[in-house]
């Protein structure tokens, strides 16, 4: 049975604005007040599986995503494994008491499929930022600051709000830490696109698709799209009824790097022998 799990959004939307030449240009960007998400559905402990998709539809990763409950405490964990031996993997630590909020969010990058290594990690609650970074040589760098972190704070957790909000939300805005490597807080714009047609075992399903737009703001927030380097929207699929579930997205892992697709997968088991006459 796959589990309603889906948690790599986040790895993209922050990786899009890494190697963004434009962010160090980002001097006191406002965020736009966002209010807590109230807990609808109480998460518990659970297993699923995921691929990453290349844009000629080849499989490049599987994943592995976990929740763990301890009280009103999750920890969620997503780790994709590539081909080639490189590693993405987010550790989410978040309440649910009432509304969701984020505790902490760890997130490692490395391997031959990205071209900037990182490791990253927001302490929400003290609002302490690390970021690790590897140049080509393999020097390391390791840069800690002090934020002020906004309560709502959606790193790691968009997939979770996804699963908690109405279904007849159309327009959501959440501030996010993104790193250049200096950490900065951006905006995301969610909006609902529509309902496509889709399919599950071949029975007709109904899919809500939304639109994320990361807004960078401030002067880079202008001349990127000049420039050719403002960040792609990503797309984002959800299948609803008495609970919804993340099943799609779509966008780079990394900034300007590939289109690639996120959904769920099922294990596949290898045929039976057939018995001997």
């Amino acid at each position: 049975m796959l589990i309603k799990c889906f948690y790599p959004l986040s790895h993209r939307l922050t990786r899009l604005l890494v190697a963004s030449s434009l962010l160090p240009a980002l001097i006191g960007v406002p965020c736009a007040s966002a209010d807590p998400v109230p807990v609808r559905h109480v998460s518990g402990a659970i297993h699923g599986f995921l691929e990453l998709r290349s844009e000629d539809g080849h499989i490049v990763a599987s994943g592995d995503t976990t929740r763990v409950v301890s009280g009103d405490r999750i920890t969620s964990r997503t780790v994709f494994t590539f081909k080639d031996g490189s590693i993405d993997d987010e550790t989410t630590i978040y309440s649910q008491h009432r509304t969701l909020q984020l505790i902490s969010d760890h997130r490692i990058q490395k391997g031959p499929y990205f071209p900037h290594p990182l490791d990253t990690l927001i302490n929400a609650r003290t609002g302490q930022v690390t970021v690790r970074t590897t140049d080509k040589d393999g020097k390391e760098d390791t840069k800690t600051d002090q934020m002020k972190l906004p309560p709502e704070l959606v790193n790691g957790l968009i997939p979770v709000i996804f699963e908690n909000v109405k279904s007849d939300a159309t327009d959501l805005t959440f501030p996010m830490v993104v790193f250049a490597p200096k950490p900065r807080i951006v905006r995301l714009f969610i909006s609902k696109i529509g309902e496509d047609d889709t399919s599950v075992a071949g029975h007709p399903r109904k899919a809500n698709h939304y639109n994320i737009k990361i807004d960078i703001g401030g002067i880079a927030g202008v001349i990127a799209p000049m420039v050719g380097k403002a960040p792609p929207d990503i797309q984002v699929w959800t299948i609803g009824g008495v609970a919804t579930t993340l099943v799609r997205e779509i966008g780079p892992l990394y900034a300007e790097g590939p289109m690639m697709t996120i959904q769920l997968a099922s294990p596949s088991w290898p045929e039976e022998s057939k018995p001997a006459h």
